[in-house]
């Protein structure tokens, strides 16, 4: 028996499907039907309950999934021991991250991990996507949610967002502001652009030109001189010494951050370590 054939038996009892089974370690899934009838012919019974929607194990199969699962434990831990992983870190993230937490989470690793070589990318969650697909990347961080059944959602945290403009703080009248202001945006695919979108439907209001700046900083100081307004989180405002902002209406003033990876990716121990340092700043 050896350890590929492992692998597929474990991965077609997780997911319950030979399918999906086939997709995450790309295989065909004619070779998973024949690696699962090879494996029933080898023990001599049957291991899963075929279903309609998806595959059950049998009493058997159960019995086997623990010993194969402890199996492929052992030999993943050897081979960590074995062949130290290259220390490098490729990653993602959207300009509105990077702007903050990200960056000081990237100098703690490097004070840790001196030769750590780093892939930094910038973009939207679509381009995020993308690259982590095409495997250009292995991590990223991006804000909202895909329902792209090839990448892996982790939520992480839920940030409160606020508005940014001149002169803007608590007690300004929202309808006020918003009506006929200009809405200044990192790029016309970013989410905040839907979100402050979604929030001009609902009161019923329009909005006047829609700038498209690039780059975050810019981005903060075009709204503080007065050429009109932005959305980002509370966190970020704070971080660029926004004096004072005003906060959306509840139903609009969340937006979700998720780490995104391919369904299969292991992480690394040098992921584990950014991950952990990014959670706690």
């Amino acid at each position: 028996m050896d350890i590929e054939n492992m692998q597929a038996f474990v991965s077609v009892a997780e997911l319950r499907s030979l399918t999906e089974a086939a997709k995450k370690l790309n295989h065909l899934q004619s070779n998973m039907t024949a690696k699962m009838k090879k494996l029933e012919a080898h023990y001599g019974t049957a291991l899963f309950f075929r279903k309609p929607r998806g595959m059950d194990l049998t009493p058997a199969g159960e019995t086997l999934y623990a010993q194969f699962k402890q199996i492929l434990l052992l030999w993943q831990d050897t081979e960590m021991k074995m062949r130290p992983q290259e220390e490098k870190l490729r990653i993602g993230t959207m300009q509105s991250i990077v702007a903050g937490e990200i960056t000081r989470a990237l100098t703690k690793l490097y004070e840790l991990y001196p030769q750590v070589s780093v892939t930094l990318k910038m973009g939207t969650t679509m381009e995020m996507e993308r690259l982590i697909l095409d495997g250009g990347l292995d991590i990223a961080f991006v804000t909202g949610y895909s329902t792209n059944p090839y990448i892996h959602y982790q939520k992480i945290c839920r940030e409160e967002l606020v508005l940014v403009g001149k002169g803007l703080h608590e007690g300004s009248d929202l309808k006020q502001v918003l009506q006929g202001a200009s809405i200044i945006i990192l790029s016309d695919s970013c989410l905040y652009l839907t979100q402050l979108e979604k929030l001009y439907q609902d009161m019923q209001l329009t909005h006047g030109e829609v700038i498209e700046v690039g780059v975050f900083d810019t981005m903060v100081e075009f709204a503080l001189m007065g050429m009109g307004i932005t959305l980002m989180s509370k966190k970020l405002a704070r971080q660029f010494k926004v004096a004072s902002y005003l906060p959306t209406p509840p139903t609009f003033g969340y937006m979700d951050k998720y780490l995104i990876t391919r369904p299969n990716h292991e992480m690394t121990a040098i992921e584990h370590e950014f991950i952990e340092i990014n959670n706690t700043i």
